[in-house]
């Protein structure tokens, strides 16, 4: 399957506008609480179920769903907003949903998410984060599984890293059994940091945590492994469960001026074995309409 992350261009541009991110400031928060947060719940679950819908009218079965679904979750638990009831109906129907039309839904948490932080506030507030987007597939009834992920980086190397494998460890062990379950870790863009084998050695092998091979990320941190070699020892961690893959491909190289880890707006190819072998998520700032030009290969189907 291939998959678009967070926006559809599409139904954004629509009016009024689909989306599942809505969100408030701090100021906003403070003055206009929980049943503001509330209101904007519904209103995104009521969205992401409409995007869903729009995506297997289009056959795509694979959406990386906003991290912004239920605002400010951190500051209170889901039972409490004053639509709950309303809330759990549409969760429930967007899981009913995903599981008759084998959609395969997946969120990645704000770079923020640190367990291996040496801040224990920093893994507290992680720790939090991976609980409550958990608790989103919980309230939509779907399984304990990373086939539905949450997925992380490690994203920094602090004191070391051994150290902070060893942190990170710490912190995965605290998670609730259902957290952990649908957790997964992907390598990232920075040759100083985590590529896939040393998250396989680190995490994948020790924890059973599946490692997320991105293609990109691979040009900057592989660590001597071909893109194949690198996939091959990242599907080792999914215990037959299909593995999850990233491909972008650089700006840079499409013309446009920004920094070598830049995504491009869209894709040119995308390597037959690699979409054989996984679920793909494209991720590109053309959202879907890269996903169909990708895929169709047909211009045209980005006007749809």
């Amino acid at each position: 399957m291939l998959g678009y992350a967070a926006m559809n261009r599409t139904l954004r541009d629509r009016d009024p506008p689909l989306r599942c991110n809505r969100s408030m400031r701090k100021q906003t928060w403070e003055s206009r609480g929980l049943s503001y947060a509330s209101e904007l719940t519904l209103q995104n679950l009521t969205d992401l179920l409409a995007i869903l819908r729009w995506n297997v009218d289009h056959d795509i079965h694979f959406y990386r769903c906003s991290s912004k679904l239920v605002p400010w979750h951190s500051q209170f638990d889901l039972a409490d907003l004053p639509d709950f009831d309303e809330i759990s109906d549409v969760a429930e129907r967007i899981g009913s949903f995903v599981t008759d039309h084998d959609v395969r839904l997946t969120f990645h948490p704000d770079y923020w998410c640190k367990l291996a932080s040496p801040s224990a506030d920093t893994v507290d507030r992680s720790l939090t984060d991976i609980e409550n987007h958990a608790s989103w597939f919980d309230l939509m009834g779907l399984p304990h599984s990373p086939y539905y992920s949450v997925n992380v980086h490690i994203g920094a190397r602090y004191d070391g890293k051994p150290e902070t494998a060893a942190r990170f460890r710490t912190a995965v062990d605290r998670l609730s059994p259902a957290a952990r379950a649908h957790l997964t870790v992907e390598n990232d863009d920075n040759e100083s940091l985590w590529s896939v084998s040393e998250l396989v050695r680190a995490v994948g092998d020790p924890l059973r945590v599946p490692v997320v091979f991105d293609y990109h990320h691979h040009a900057f941190s592989g660590r001597d492994l071909s893109y194949r070699e690198a996939f091959d020892l990242a599907r080792s961690t999914w215990d037959g469960i299909t593995p999850v893959t990233h491909y972008s491909e650089p700006a840079c190289l499409h013309g446009e001026d920004a920094r070598p880890q830049a995504h491009a707006r869209s894709v040119a190819d995308l390597p037959r074995w690699l979409r054989t072998a996984s679920d793909v998520m494209i991720e590109a700032d053309g959202k879907e309409t890269a996903l169909f030009r990708v895929r169709d290969g047909d211009p045209s189907r980005t006007h749809l």
